[in-house]
């Protein structure tokens, strides 16, 4: 027995890496673009790493709770991507298609109702440009 992947395995996990490299692709893309503020940019870095750290603001071994942190800040960065950044600036380097799109802008409306308009005004320096 081999303790690496099989041919089988290893064919199986290619789908699943290249929308890794994709989503990799498109963060730094994001990252790189000038019409989302400098500011914006570090405090979602912030919130992701908060996200992937093991360091909480509330422990996660708290059964229900402890993990409730982290699905207020993935909700801030949603609202952030789909309710406060234009659509333009995101469809422009999203490497899936619009059906996906338009999937994951409907799920992260559901999640964003926990995101206070206050902290969203207080967080995000991103201004639509006006039409």
């Amino acid at each position: 027995m081999s303790a690496g992947l099989d041919t089988e395995e290893a064919i199986a996990c290619q789908p699943m890496i290249e929308k890794f490299k994709k989503i990799i692709q498109f963060i730094k893309e994001v990252s790189k673009d000038e019409r989302i503020p400098e500011r914006d940019k570090k405090v979602i870095l912030v919130m992701v790493a908060l996200v992937v750290s093991p360091i909480d603001f509330i422990p996660d071994w708290i059964p229900i709770i402890g993990i409730l942190d982290d699905i207020f800040i993935m909700a801030l960065v949603l609202d952030y991507f789909f309710t406060v950044l234009d659509s333009q600036v995101l469809l422009s380097h999203y490497p899936f298609g619009m059906k996906s799109f338009i999937a994951l802008k409907k799920t992260s409306r559901m999640i964003s109702w926990i995101t206070p308009e206050f902290v969203r005004d207080r967080i995000w320096k991103y201004k639509p440009p006006v039409y």
